[in-house]
């Protein structure tokens, strides 16, 4: 966009002959070297009408951006103070006069600063300085091309003078944008510090204030009413920093923080599909797939072992499901890897919250069974095959690797042991609360340790011992 030649130069200019500045050398804007006397004519002369400068610079800011054009966030008024003040030190600054406003790349620091927290993108705030410095140059060009006493070598001075117009919009807009950053940063800090505070809320129980629920959703970017878990997981050292990416990638939204040596987080899950009326699965039913979901992200790409609190629908409701998830957590072998439900783990977290009742329920129900010696570890391990698998001396056998009359005679001898009748509904329910109590009272490696019962891929007897029995 350099404007044309004809016309003699004016008189007061002249070339430079500083080497630095053939090799390119940046002169400072407005010395009296190279072209400081055209740029301070040419600043001097604009300065002079700016305020049509910058209705121009605005109009055409206007016409190309679609969000200026728009007045919001930034109204005309508060675009044209802007760019006014940003022509005003530009054209001072080009000229190598004194700055009437403080430093010269104060206004652009500013425009950043503003448009930072107006929330503006940067690409729309460097654009419309882009347009700025566009209509500059054209309104210079058009004094140069009316300016008298122009001579033949006018050219190369008119061209440094252009470079120097778009050197000073350079540095401007590099400053701008430092300060739209550096804004950004800062009120991105300030969110995350409030975003963090109104989850603590949440977990702390203080949402039962509405005002308090509706900024934490709007903090969180929520509804404050949806579907919800709480998530207490430990930081195990094999576990990524906080699983909320991994969720993400399965598509779940969830907010995670670091509380106590261990990370608790919100996860939004998505809507079930429901018939008319129902707003809940019928007991018995089915995990819905995108707790499913969530259960195996957690177990098979995060590592960390983890509580998982009830469905709740309220925000407000965060502070008892977290309470759920810690007391779920908690009865999971450290560093095990497995993720559990509340629900799952009813019997747990009564035996684990009363290690006195705990003791008692196995002293009653297995007391003469812990006292056998060497045939205890094969016994208990075949009471809980026996019972997790209904109680079928065939599935059993299977499992355990041995004859079907073994485990038949084993239970036989618990039933002559405890005194009670492998028959009766009432003693297995006993077995079975002794069996999950057994952690919670001294007499198994941890608590959650991994059932002593082979899997489908047959681990057999050499899981009795791990139980610790």
């Amino acid at each position: 966009m350099t404007p044309s030649p004809p016309g003699a130069p004016d008189p007061t200019s002249g070339r430079s002959s500083d080497p630095s500045a053939a090799r390119g050398a940046h002169t400072r804007l407005g010395s009296a070297g190279g072209s400081g006397a055209l740029r301070r004519s040419l600043a001097t002369a604009l300065l002079a009408d700016v305020d049509r400068l910058t209705d121009r610079a605005v109009d055409d800011i206007r016409a190309h951006s679609g969000t200026y054009a728009s007045g919001d966030p930034v109204t005309r008024d508060d675009l044209w103070a802007i760019c006014r003040d940003n022509m005003l030190r530009v054209l001072e600054d080009l000229g190598g006069l004194a700055p009437t406003g403080g430093d010269f790349e104060g206004a652009a620091r500013e425009t950043g600063r503003r448009r930072a927290e107006q929330g503006v993108p940067l690409d729309i705030v460097l654009q419309a300085y882009r347009r700025g410095g566009r209509v500059l140059w054209q309104v210079m060009a058009e004094h140069l091309r009316t300016r008298t006493r122009r001579e033949a070598d006018s050219r190369d001075l008119e061209l440094d003078a252009a470079g120097a117009v778009w050197e000073t919009i350079d540095r401007y807009s590099v400053a701008m944008a430092d300060a739209y950053r550096i804004a950004r940063l800062e009120l991105q800090n300030q969110e995350d510090t409030r975003r963090a505070a109104l989850f603590e809320a949440l977990l702390d129980g203080r949402a039962d204030d509405p005002a308090i629920a509706s900024a934490a959703a709007a903090a969180l970017g929520v509804p404050a009413q949806d579907r919800y878990v709480v998530v207490v997981a430990t930081q195990d050292p094999a576990a990524p920093p906080q699983p909320a990416p991994v969720l993400e990638a399965q598509g779940l939204w969830s907010f995670w923080r670091p509380r106590s040596g261990r990370y608790a987080g919100i996860v939004r899950l998505p809507r079930r599909d429901n018939p008319a009326g129902r707003t809940a699965p019928p007991p018995g039913a089915r995990l819905d797939p995108a707790l499913v979901r969530l259960l195996d992200a957690l177990r098979e790409r995060t590592g960390a072992t983890a509580g998982v609190s009830p469905e709740f629908e309220r925000l407000s409701q965060a502070g008892r499901a977290l309470r759920h998830a810690e007391q779920t957590l908690r009865t999971l072998r450290a560093g095990s890897g497995e993720v559990a439900l509340f629900d799952a783990r009813l019997p747990e977290v009564l035996l684990s919250a009363r290690p006195d009742i705990a003791e008692r329920i196995v002293t009653v129900n297995l007391g003469p069974v812990l006292v056998t010696g060497g045939e205890r570890n094969a016994l208990l391990s075949t009471l809980r095959v026996w019972l997790d698998h209904g109680c079928s001396a065939s599935k059993a056998a299977e499992l355990l690797y041995c004859h079907r009359n073994t485990v038949l005679n084993r239970i036989g001898r618990v039933a002559e042991l405890t005194g009670r009748s492998s028959e009766s509904g009432e003693a297995r329910m006993g077995w079975a609360l002794a069996l999950r109590a057994l952690p919670y009272v001294g007499l198994a490696d941890a608590p959650g340790a991994a059932p002593i019962v082979a899997d489908q891929h047959g681990t057999g007897g050499a899981e009795w011992d791990a139980y610790g029995t």
